[in-house]
């Protein structure tokens, strides 16, 4: 049955987020796919998730992971219980639209080196603008900092059709991560020690340091709420600053560390700084971050010599500084950084 459609299961997971699956989950459940099932992973919920829905959605296939893992490793586990030709890791704070599946599934179809995909992301509650989390496809600058086409830092445009290309990014969004199952089990998914925030950046440089490319397909749109999952916050703060030093060391060459590593903790100290009179736990949380990486890294100093040569430069990298365009010379628009991309920019 459906042998011409490849199979996709769509993966939600959650931890005591009822609220959100009894509002979402019908967009989800109308998806016109022909080949395509749900599953809802949880983290050991408390809220009910599970008895709800046994009880309202018994043709859903529910798995438990017993206790809070977090994104990343709770999306490993899971997935080791999930057979399917493409997972689909969704948020469950994500609306869908009608036939979001199919154009992302076509696109990657036509192109076996497309390892990961995403949709257009608009934000839930101001459905013309784009939604933080991955806008319409992720980039990275020369230090690491993650930006989007429609999101630079915390700063997101409106949409007017400006980026409805399909495309090749750096990185493709975890709220609504299209990618082949094999692909991610081979590259070991995850990183577990991330707990959650920025393990799809770091999944997808490793991918593309395998040869392979992340897209984004416009024609798919989700509506995304947006920091349901874990909210804004001293440990949100933490984990983001922490985990991008952490991928940093892990794909970068060891030569780019000399000078980026140094760079990076200095304007992490001006912005910790900068926060400490409306908000003295955003310097907490920083330097946090940066004990908790310098602890993993005294652990993992080996990671620092082995090889990373890359067959191709990334796609979708910034060879400049997004800092010095956003809060120097006051460029928000993405397209005013990337004005010259195909002159001065790779991907």
């Amino acid at each position: 049955m459906h042998t011409q459609y490849p199979l996709v299961s769509i993966v939600i997971l959650t931890f005591n987020g009822k609220h959100y699956l009894q509002k979402f989950l019908p967009s989800v459940i109308a998806s016109t796919y022909a080949n395509v099932t749900i599953v809802v992973a949880d983290n050991g919920s408390t809220d009910g998730t599970i008895e709800w829905l046994r009880q309202h959605h018994a043709n859903i296939t529910i798995v438990e992971n017993g206790k809070n893992y977090g994104f990343a490793k709770g999306y490993n586990v899971a997935l080791q219980q999930v057979q399917a030709d493409y997972f689909v890791l969704l948020n469950s704070d994500v609306e869908v639209t009608q036939g979001w599946i199919e154009p992302v599934i076509a696109l990657m179809e036509t192109n076996k080196n497309i390892a990961a995909c995403q949709p257009k992301l608009l934000d839930y509650n101001q459905p013309n603008k784009f939604e933080y989390a991955g806008a319409c496809g992720g980039w990275m600058d020369a230090l690491g900092y993650p930006f989007s086409r429609g999101r630079v830092f915390d700063f997101c445009e409106v949409d007017n059709g400006q980026y409805n290309t399909n495309e090749a990014v750096f990185w493709a969004s975890g709220a609504a991560f299209f990618v082949r199952a094999g692909l991610f089990k081979a590259a070991g998914g995850f990183d577990d020690y991330f707990f959650a925030h920025q393990e799809e950046i770091d999944l997808c440089w490793r991918l593309q340091r395998r040869g392979f490319d992340i897209m984004v397909c416009p024609a798919s749109v989700v509506y995304h709420v947006g920091g349901g999952t874990l909210p804004q916050g001293q440990r949100k703060v933490f984990l983001n600053f922490r985990n991008n030093l952490v991928m940093m060391v892990k794909n970068e060459h060891f030569l780019n560390l000399l000078w980026k590593l140094p760079a990076r903790f200095a304007l992490d100290a001006v912005a910790a700084w900068k926060n400490i009179p409306g908000d003295p736990s955003f310097f907490l949380a920083v330097a946090k971050a940066h004990l908790a990486f310098m602890g993993w890294l005294c652990t993992h100093l080996s990671i620092l010599f082995t090889s990373k040569k890359n067959d191709e430069t990334p796609k979708g990298k910034y060879n400049g500084l997004v800092v010095v365009d956003f809060f120097i010379r006051k460029r928000k628009i993405f397209s005013e950084i990337v004005f010259k991309k195909y002159q001065k920019f790779e991907g």
